[in-house]
């Protein structure tokens, strides 16, 4: 399976926007990492949807996808960036994130969610597998994303926006 930098291969403004992302996810997943070991029902689903929530609009902008990114583009390029959504099949490449998409895309980890919530409370080892679940979870929902933004920035051949940081 390639990875988002895969992906990128050869095109070095796409290959920053990855790495960039790729920070703010690792940043969101320790946080939500954190959230696991606190042995309180339910806390760390609410913080990995609000988690969620922040972290997949600025994955969004980091690749020029926002909604309000994509009302300012041409027309044509509006069409041909809808074209490589429905190519993609992203549900939130370019959409105001909802709680609705995120509880989407919480289930597709729910399993892993669901035994997550079931170790935090096996005392100091439990935590730590919840805390690596949680971690491991948020990562790879962070880099499907990533890869989708990536693929529809391909295939629109969209001008990314300059870095901002």
């Amino acid at each position: 399976m390639m990875t988002a930098l895969q992906l990128a291969e050869g095109n070095a403004v796409l290959m920053d926007a990855v790495r960039r992302s790729r920070k703010l996810l690792n940043r969101r997943a320790l946080v939500g990492a954190a959230a696991s070991t606190i042995p309180v029902p339910g806390l760390d689903w609410a913080v990995d949807a609000a988690l969620l929530s922040r972290l997949v609009p600025a994955i969004n902008a980091e690749f020029g996808l926002t909604p309000q990114q994509l009302d300012r583009l041409p027309g044509h390029k509006r069409e041909e960036v809808q074209k490589a959504l429905a190519m993609v099949g992203s549900v939130l490449v370019g959409k105001f994130i909802t709680r609705d998409l995120v509880i989407r895309m919480a289930q597709s980890m729910g399993k892993r969610l669901t035994a997550r919530q079931a170790v935090k409370y096996v005392p100091i080892a439990g935590q730590a597998v919840s805390a690596i679940m949680g971690y491991t979870a948020l990562r790879y929902l962070g880099e499907e994303h990533i890869k989708d933004c990536v693929r529809v920035a391909q295939a629109a051949q969209i001008a990314l926006p300059a870095a901002s940081r």
